[in-house]
Formats: C-alpha cells, sequence, structure tokens
C-alpha cells in the first residue's frame, strides 16, 4: 500500500540502510521481506513506526525537557537508577497519541489484518508487538532483550497501547543501564515499533538460531535451539532446549544429512496464549519432554535457511524463527547480525588449563571457554541484586535484561536453565565472562561465600568445582607459528571441544578416540541395545528406554549418536584427514557401561585380553562391532566425511587383520572403496617384527607409544613403582619405533605417532624426524611447542 506519512511504513518499503529510521530490528525484517522472500525465506508480514513518530510522540507530549531533567539527576548521582527509569517511563505511559500517527498506526494495522497473500485473516489480526531501537545491532552492541515485546496483541486500542509501552521501554532501568555501558547518549536512539502478524507458534514450537558456532566461533555450523510454544523462554533462558548443529558446507547437497548433534532438553514449560490471549507458562507433557521439536528435515531446512540469509547480509546472523502449530510452517520473525564471535580476534588463541581442581558441584553447558575461581553470591530474584558482591560468581535461576548492570560486574555467571542462545549466555560473551548454563541445581546445591572454581575449558560441558584451582592461561599469535614439512596433527577425543581448535593450523586428527564418544554421548554398550531382553538390571533397562525413546530402534540410537559425536571431529578441520580408531575399551570398561555387565566376561589382565582387534570378530561382540561400522558407513555416507580414515587398535596378527577387514566389509567398510583407508595402530612388538605383512593390508600406521613401550619393556604404564622405567626414550622402544617407519616406508606406507613425548621433550621430537616419520600427532594444549620442537628439528637436519 502507499504510505501517507513517514510516521508508519510497510515493512516491503523498509530496507537494512534505514536503521536510523526504523531500528536495526525493523530494517532487518524489511530488508529479508524484499530481498528474500523471493529465495524462499519465510517472513512474516507487517509494518514499523518510524523514529520520526517516536520523535514527534514526545515533542507533542513536552516530554524532551523532562526526560533530560531525570538522566541529568542520574548522571549527578542525585536519584537512583530505578527511581529514574520509574519516573521517565511514567511520563511517556501518560501521554497521548498524536492523531494523525495514531490512524497511520490503525490504517496500516487493518490493511494487514485484510490479508498479505496466504494470510487470510480477519480485520483484528492477532500481531507480536516488537520494540527496535536506533542504535541496535551496532558492530560492538547487541541491544539483546534491552526493550520490550508484547506477543498476541489484538485490535487497534490494545495496538496503541502496546506501541506505547514499547515507547517507554526505551527507559527501562537495563536500556539506560546498557546505553551508559556503551557510551551512547540517551536523546541520540529513538524507538521504532515493528508490528508483525502472529505466527501460531504457541501450538507449535520456536528458537533461536545463529549462522556461527556461538562458543568457539567456528564458521561452518548452523546452531539451532528449540522449544515449545512461543520463544520467549529460549530468549529469557527461562527453558532448557533442544540443540542441534548442522555442517553447512554439506546443506548444498541434498543427498547428504549434515547434522552434527541433536541433543534433547528438557523442555519442562512452554508459553502459550492464555484465554485472555496474553501469553503464560504451562508444563509440557511428558510426550513433548521426551520428543524433539523439530525432525531432522526441518533441522536441515531452517539450517539452509541460515545459510541463504547469512550469504545475503555478508556476516554471521542471529535470528529467531517460530514454527506455526496450524500449518507447519516455519517463519524467520527475527535476523540480526552476530556480534560476539564474528568481531574476535582470529589471529590469537587463548587456552585455559585447569589444575588441582576440587571435587565437582554442579555441571552445565559452557559458554565461552575460560576458567575463573570466586566466590559465589546467589541472587534469586532481580529484585535483591542489590545483595550482589561485586567481582563475585552470578549464581541464579535464569537472567533477563534486567540482570545486566550487575552482571558485567560478576566474575562468571552460572544458572539453572537456559541454553546456549539464552539471555545470560548472550550477554555473557558480548561482556567476555565465562557462564555455565543448564546446572539445573546450582542455586541448590551452592551457597553464598563459598569458594569455587567455575571452569568452561574443558568442552562443551562446564564445570563448578569446589575450592580454587590452579589456572594456568596461555596465548599464541598464530601468524608467528612456523609450519614444518612433518605433519603436526592433533590427538582429540571430546567432540564437545572440538570447534573451539579450528583456527590452529593443524594437518588434521591423528587420533579420535571412538570408546571417548561411546562413554559419554551413547553410553550405553552395544550388546545391550541389540539384546535388551538380556539386560538384568530394571535400572539400566528403564535408562536405556528413556535414551532410545525418540529413536526408531535402540541400535538406531546407538548408530546415530556415534556417528554424530564423531562428526564434529571430522567436521572442524574438514577436508583434512580424520584418523577415527574404532573402540579400544578393555572389557573392565565394557562392563562399566549401561548394560554392560551381562555382555562382558571378568578377565584378570584386560589390558592384554579381549580388546581390539580380537573383539571385533569374537562372538561376544561380532554384533556390537557391526553398529560400529555402521556408524562410520554412516559418517562417511549419509552425513558426507568422506575424510574420515578407520584405524583398528591391538591388532596382533596380520591373520587377524584379514579377519577383521573381512567383517568390516561386511558392513559397508570395505578399504579402497569410496577412497576409504584404513590404518592400524602400532602398539604391540608383533607389529613391528612382522610389519611388511600388516603393510600388505593397511593403508597407514599410527605408533602408540604408551602401549608399545609397556609391552617393549614388559612395565604395566599404571604401575607407580615402575614408573620410574617407564620411558618411551628406552633404546629399545626407540630401535622399534625407527625398525618400523623403515619398514613401512619400504613398503609405501605411511607412519604417524601420537603421544605426549614429542611435547615434553625437544630431542624426542628430534629423534622422530630424523627416523622420518610423516606425522606427530598430539594433544591441542601442547600443539604450539610441539609445531617449534619438530621445525627446530628440521632446521637442524
Amino acid at each position: 500500500m502507499t504510505n501517507a506519512t513517514p510516521h508508519v511504513l510497510d515493512f516491503a518499503e523498509v530496507r537494512r540502510g534505514d536503521v536510523a529510521r526504523v531500528g536495526g530490528k525493523n530494517a532487518s525484517l524489511g530488508e529479508m521481506i524484499g530481498a528474500l522472500v523471493p529465495k524462499g525465506i519465510a517472513v512474516p508480514p507487517g509494518f514499523a513506526t518510524t523514529a520520526e513518530a517516536f520523535r514527534e510522540y514526545l515533542a507533542f507530549n513536552e516530554l524532551n525537557a523532562a526526560i533530560a531533567e531525570e538522566l541529568d539527576a542520574l548522571a549527578a548521582g542525585r536519584i537512583a537508577l530505578s527511581v529514574a527509569g520509574e519516573r521517565i517511563r511514567a511520563m511517556i505511559l501518560s501521554g497521548d497519541w498524536p492523531a494523525g500517527i495514531a490512524e497511520a498506526i490503525r490504517t496500516h494495522y487493518r490493511a494487514l489484518g485484510h490479508g498479505v497473500g496466504q494470510w487470510d485473516v480477519p480485520i483484528a489480526a492477532p500481531v507480536a508487538v516488537r520494540s527496535s531501537a536506533t542504535a541496535e545491532d551496532l558492530p560492538d552492541a547487541s541491544f539483546a532483550g534491552q526493550q520490550e515485546t508484547f506477543l498476541n496483541v489484538t485490535g487497534d486500542e490494545a495496538l496503541l497501547d502496546a506501541c506505547k509501552r514499547c515507547y517507554a521501554s526505551l527507559y527501562t532501568d537495563r536500556a539506560i543501564a546498557y546505553r551508559q555501558m556503551k557510551g551512547f547518549a540517551h536523546d541520540q536512539v529513538a524507538l521504532s515499533v515493528g508490528v508483525q502478524r502472529m505466527v501460531r507458534a504457541d501450538t507449535g514450537g520456536s528458537g533461536v538460531m545463529f549462522s556461527i558456532d556461538t562458543e568457539s566461533g567456528f564458521p561452518n555450523a548452523v546452531l539451532i535451539n528449540a522449544a515449545w510454544g512461543l520463544g520467549e523462554n529460549v530468549v529469557q533462558g527461562a527453558v532448557d532446549p533442544d540443540e542441534y548443529q548442522v555442517f553447512k558446507p554439506f546443506l548444498n547437497d541434498p543427498e547428504r544429512a549434515p547434522i552434527l548433534e541433536k541433543a534433547m532438553g528438557a523442555k519442562a514449560i512452554k508459553m502459550v496464549h492464555g484465554p485472555d490471549g496474553v501469553p503464560r507458562n504451562v508444563p509440557t507433557s511428558k510426550a513433548e519432554r521426551a520428543r524433539f521439536v523439530l525432525s531432522d528435515a526441518e533441522i536441515v531446512d531452517l539450517a539452509r535457511q541460515a545459510v541463504v540469509i547469512e550469504d545475503h547480509y555478508g556476516c554471521p546472523m542471529d535470528m529467531e524463527w517460530a514454527r506455526d502449530g496450524e500449518t507447519g510452517k516455519i517463519y524467520i520473525v527475527q535476523a540480526r547480525p552476530e556480534t560476539v564471535q564474528s568481531r574476535a580476534d582470529a589471529g590469537k588463541l587463548r587456552s585455559y588449563a585447569v589444575s588441582e581442581a576440587g571435587r565437582v558441584l554442579t555441571a552445565g553447558l559452557s559458554v565461552g571457554s575460560a576458567a575463573v575461581t570466586g566466590r559465589v553470591s546467589i541472587i534469586e530474584d532481580a529484585a535483591d541484586i542489590d545483595r550482589f558482591v561485586d567481582g563475585s560468581v552470578l549464581v541464579t535461576s535464569t537472567t533477563n535484561p534486567d540482570w545486566v548492570p550487575i552482571m558485567k560486574r560478576a566474575a562468571a555467571i552460572v544458572t539453572d536453565h537456559g541454553g546456549r542462545t539464552s539471555h545470560a549466555a548472550i550477554v555473557s560473551r558480548e561482556l567476555g565472562l565465562p557462564a555455565i548454563v543448564g546446572c539445573g541445581d546450582a542455586t541448590r546445591v551452592l551457597h553464598d561465600e563459598q569458594e569455587v572454581t567455575v571452569s568452561c575449558a574443558g568442552g562443551e560441558r562446564g564445570e563448578v568445582t569446589e575450592g580454587a584451582a590452579r589456572i594456568a592461561v596461555t596465548e599464541e599469535a598464530l601468524g608467528d607459528l612456523p609450519r614444518p614439512a612433518t605433519q603436526v596433527m592433533l590427538n582429540l577425543a571430546n567432540p564437545g571441544a572440538a570447534f573451539r581448535w579450528w583456527r590452529l593450523p593443524v594437518d588434521g586428527v591423528g587420533l579420535a578416540r571412538m570408546e571417548f564418544v561411546v562413554n559419554n554421548t551413547v553410553k550405553v554398550h552395544p550388546m545391550a541395545l541389540i539384546h535388551p531382553e538380556r539386560v538384568t538390571d530394571p535400572e539400566a533397562r528403564a535408562r536405556i528406554d528413556t535414551l532410545t525413546a525418540d529413536y526408531a530402534s535402540p541400535p538406531d540410537y546407538f548408530v546415530e549418536r556415534l556417528a554424530q559425536g564423531l562428526s564434529r571431529i571430522a567436521a572442524f578441520c574438514h577436508p583434512k584427514p580424520v584418523i577415527v580408531r574404532m573402540s579400544d575399551f578393555k572389557t573392565n570398561e565394557y562392563a562399566d557401561l549401561l548394560g554392560g555387565r551381562d555382555f562382558e566376561p571378568s578377565e584378570e589382565n584386560p589390558m592384554i585380553g579381549l580388546r581390539g582387534a580380537s573383539r571385533y570378530d569374537s562372538d561376544l561382540y561380532r554384533e556390537g562391532f557391526a553398529l560400529e561400522c555402521r556408524a562410520i558407513a554412516r559418517l562417511r555416507g549419509v552425513m558426507g566425511f568422506e575424510n574420515v580414515i578407520v584405524m583398528i587398535p591391538f591388532c596382533r596378527t596380520p591373520e587377524e587383520a584379514d579377519r577383521v577387514l573381512a567383517v568390516m566389509a561386511e558392513h559397508g567398510l570395505e578399504r579402497g572403496r569410496d577412497g576409504l583407508q584404513v590404518y592400524v595402530m602400532a602398539e604391540i612388538p608383533t607389529n613391528v617384527i612382522r610389519a611388511a605383512e600388516f603393510a600388505q593390508r593397511f593403508d597407514g600406521f599410527s605408533i602408540g607409544s604408551n602401549d608399545l613401550t609397556q609391552l617393549t619393556l614388559g612395565i604395566d604404564r599404571d604401575s607407580d613403582a615402575l614408573a620410574a622405567s617407564f620411558r618411551e626414550d628406552d633404546p629399545s622402544v626407540l630401535w622399534m619405533i625407527e625398525r618400523l617407519i623403515g619398514e613401512a616406508h619400504a613398503a609405501g606406507v605411511k607412519v604417524g605417532f601420537c603421544g605426549q613425548a614429542p611435547s615434553n621433550d625437544p630431542s624426542y621430537a628430534r629423534r622422530l624426524v630424523g627416523f622420518g616419520i610423516d606425522s606427530i600427532s598430539v594433544t591441542p594444549d601442547s600443539f604450539a611447542q610441539v609445531l617449534r620442537n619438530v621445525s627446530e628439528a628440521e632446521n637442524e637436519a
């Protein structure tokens, strides 16, 4: 429609250059409707009041001088923030609408109600009314949640009242404090109101989506949070949502399903429209809590939309989405630039290492990668924030924008509820604070003045531990690191920590331990999933039933969870090689998995018992190994990570290798097919003695120095009494390594080394380089030092 005044604009008339006129949020909505709806992005229609309308409202009610007087008194310390904010809001709410502005809002609302395309709705259409400040979403300030939103507003008068309340929210205590913190002049910020057709998410679902990993800045992942009902609970952190991650580079291939992670949240409550139309929270059903909000197809579709939006804007984006419960259609209801990770210094890597930590008191999702110590300050209600002790660890149930003034004074933040896209998480990232969200019990198990360590250094699981731990901080300028000819790779086990290393100039992953993912992500013995009837512990069977409830079958649970866990390791350095070692649990370790005791024999010496390759063709585990193979086949085929190399551990003889390779081929993992490479761990003297025969069967060796030292010297590597004699630089061990490299290279096969010795001892790195090692794989914390050690060794050679 034609706009007769400058006071109201249809979203279709607005573009992203109009921030000064309609604020960042509304400018972005207009941009999407004009440029991205034709590309398949669904955005509900609507309109925006302009900054001119806001200024005219203040002038019409003679409020400018009165507001300035209150803010001057606040700046001079004559009145408190709460007093200034309350007085200014009261002035705005008691004002009258200029007739022209009120009529323009009514006219656009009625036009919206007559229907736009598919929106065939009655005149009194329910709408969402959102505030959009003209300083919003600048590169150094997100203004996340600083102003108000009102949902399911119906009727002319209710809409005008909601618009007035949006105006007043420019002067909430939190908004005033935030502008002061960021250095914005109050009178230079105006308020636009966005009025948008409501999506019936109250009967569907909603959430938040980022086109970048919010913790590490990894640019190739889309992060999606989802909950039932309206999206305010996700944004405010009042609910523990589902979390999904998708690998962006594979989204253009319809044959691939690149979902890296699906973590089910508790979703204990959902926000719906009450009988009076006012949103309220109600408990979710047991079925809703046990089910993912989004299907795999919806997850991938949303991620594709995120990429389209990001490509259009040319920067990582922070988006809100809603699924209509009546039509099942998903809409993007907000999009703005991500303002934290996209501006991080990619040339430096800061790492935190925590040692001497006390017992774990509570745990949740980590935000950031830092660690701090401090004393607990529990604040359960915003009314009590005056009790907060500066520099302490803020512990609370959840936060909202009212908490910002004390959040910026905290050493760390810990909450009972919320996900990675909650208010607490977003503000913590912006402030550079470590935070742990979604602990569930932090306010119950912690107490005021308790000394704790808050650590986000261990990956996606953050921990609050008792007492003050030792924290070591290192910072690397990545541009200063050498680039030796010998490949330097990473040893990784924890998928939750993989993304944080994406900036390192690694040559790939030399060792990804499958058993870590099984233990921490799958949790169930694979044979217990194939034969649940043989699980005798009722409690274990109940837990297995709960874990597998949303999967087609219990074995499918194992395959999908294992493939997704490994995929995050495969993704962070794609397309560089990632060597995944098949499970190398010992029998006693397998027995500790859920249901495991019903399937594992008792061995006197599990270290040299039924482990590694011998299990894979054993009647005790052959079916379980088949699930491992299916997971790798899914990882490489369905998901698309063809950079994954399979490695067989503890393979005692070439004949055993033949049997294992045959079993793998039966389950879709045939060496050489679709480029599949298969390596073998070199950790038994027979791997060296018969190296030429092993080289005929495998594409590479990886030296496991711990077991090779143990079995060469006949020393239990876990023995305290013999620890001084356990030396990886013993001449006999070095002879084994040099002999293996020579034999392998003669057969045209690569050899890598995975172990700490090269990082602990520069002379060890020199020896390996002198022997002609092809690659060295180490833990991330020692990567930079190994690069230097290897580079020095090459220069000396």
